[in-house]
């Protein structure tokens, strides 16, 4: 599984691992800043994409809508994942699969499949 965050503050690698992720089967990759966000993505083209919502210089909320607009493949999974839920439910209502505070993304199922 190829999983891309695009989160400015937060090690989300060192976050699954601390929650007790098996990442042995995930290639991951993060970018602290969301510059050629729609670049990156097409490139990495991930299986799972993890958006913060407040991160430079465009917010998560502007990745998702650039990127349903564009020819980029869409990942199978986008997971909105803004400590503020306000943010997430944003996300959700454009086209994010999946809402959550980001300190519990450890606990969501897609890192039980392969």
């Amino acid at each position: 599984m190829k999983v891309l965050a695009f989160e400015d503050s937060v090690d989300i690698e060192a976050l699954l691992i601390s929650g007790g992720v098996d990442i042995s089967h995930i290639q991951f990759k993060q970018y602290w800043d969301s510059v050629n966000h729609l670049q990156r993505i097409s490139e990495f083209a991930p299986d799972v994409l993890l958006l913060d919502h407040y991160m430079p210089p465009t917010k998560g909320l502007d990745v998702l809508k650039n990127l349903l607009k564009s020819n980029v493949l869409r990942p199978k999974t986008i997971v909105a994942m803004s400590s503020a839920s306000m943010a997430n439910n944003a996300m959700l209502g454009v086209g994010a699969d999946i809402g959550i505070v980001k300190f519990n993304i450890p606990k969501l199922d897609l890192w039980n499949q392969s």
